[in-house]
């Protein structure tokens, strides 16, 4: 049996009709991509529709403000991303003439455009024998072939790259890349995977030695940091709120909040209340102030596990900038922000 055979006839079979798909235009496939990292299909399937949607084109897309960009992007994580794929639009648009670089090399060069993403464009969109690693392509190879290598490890990465590029056929390198990678999203899947109804059941290491839930093999743990968030609903005298930018680097960058009061540990009720009354950012009297989340909302992210509590904050003053329920809505702002808006907003 050949494995690339086998694996390109399988994905014929049974791929997702899926728009990127359809197209090797490079702009639609570096969307998906960008869209794709550590996203599921089914949650960026609907962004890359209202994107396309949006822009078009990379001119359209490289001529629209951020704040349209990120508020498309809301949801989808990795904030980041949205801005690298907003610079990259200008470059392509303003600098390359709106061409992508059309080798992995020249990709390479393109800000948010990693070896994984570099190569699925070179290979889809241009036919360059390269080859994709991702999650997917890790976890096929590692238990096709029994290999053991930490994923996580420096070398991992040279490794696997190598394997699949000795597998991947010259002439059909977009049809085998998008291949090992669906067949990992669907059918050789990270927890109990259908294995008796797998095209590869006689061949797969894994398979024959019971070692199909121990591999790949990842043994670097994810540091996690807990954070405290208290979010101040300020509600004024025309039921108008305030709202601020997160314009230092990290999470959320250039994304709209309330005001926050973050503190190194969970603060008891009663001494949050007292560190409200002298919060820096607010020069007016205030009236009353009620904890609206009596559970706090757990939001996690990759490295961190913010702990957020809203405390709605009233005043009879007209404050200085604060916006209407309109105004506030056009923002991007974090999902958990959005969240709470939809759920407790009058």
């Amino acid at each position: 049996m050949v494995f690339y055979k086998s694996l390109i006839q399988w994905y014929l079979q049974n791929k997702r009709d899926l728009p990127w798909r359809k197209t090797d235009n490079p702009y639609f496939i570096w969307l998906s991509e960008i869209m794709l990292q550590q996203t599921r299909v089914a949650q960026g399937l609907p962004y890359f529709l209202s994107f396309t949607e949006a822009f078009p084109t990379v001119f359209d897309l490289a001529n629209a403000p951020e704040e349209k960009v990120l508020k498309l992007w809301q949801g989808l994580g990795y904030y980041s991303r949205a801005r690298n794929l907003h610079a990259t639009a200008k470059h392509v648009a303003y600098n390359l003439d709106g061409k992508f670089p059309a080798t992995y090399k020249e990709l390479l060069k393109l800000k948010g455009v990693g070896d994984y993403t570099a190569a699925a464009i070179a290979s889809i969109s241009y036919g360059e024998p390269v080859p994709v690693v991702d999650g997917n392509v890790y976890r096929v190879l590692s238990r096709y072939f029994g290999v053991d290598t930490d994923i996580s490890s420096t070398q991992a990465k040279a490794e696997f790259r190598e394997l699949a590029g000795s597998q991947l056929p010259k002439d059909s390198a977009a049809d085998f890349n998008q291949a090992i990678m669906e067949f990992g999203a669907l059918q050789c899947v990270p927890k109990s995977p259908d294995c008796t109804n797998c095209i590869f059941n006689a061949n797969c290491v894994a398979y024959a030695t019971g070692r199909v839930g121990e591999l790949p093999v990842k043994l670097k743990k994810t540091k996690v940091t807990n954070r405290y968030f208290n979010y101040l609903i300020v509600k004024d005298a025309n039921s108008n709120s305030l709202m601020q930018k997160r314009t230092a680097k990290g999470i959320w960058h250039n994304l709209y909040e309330f005001p926050l009061l973050e503190t190194v540990t969970e603060v008891p009720e009663k001494q949050t209340v007292q560190l409200i009354n002298t919060f820096p950012g607010f020069d007016f009297p205030v009236t009353d102030i009620k904890l609206l989340t009596p559970v706090n909302v757990i939001h996690k992210l990759s490295h961190q596990h913010l702990h957020i509590r809203f405390w709605e904050v009233k005043t009879n003053n007209v404050v200085k900038n604060a916006l209407s329920n309109d105004e506030l809505r056009e923002l991007p702002v974090p999902v958990v922000i959005h969240n709470f808006i939809d759920k407790h907003w009058v």
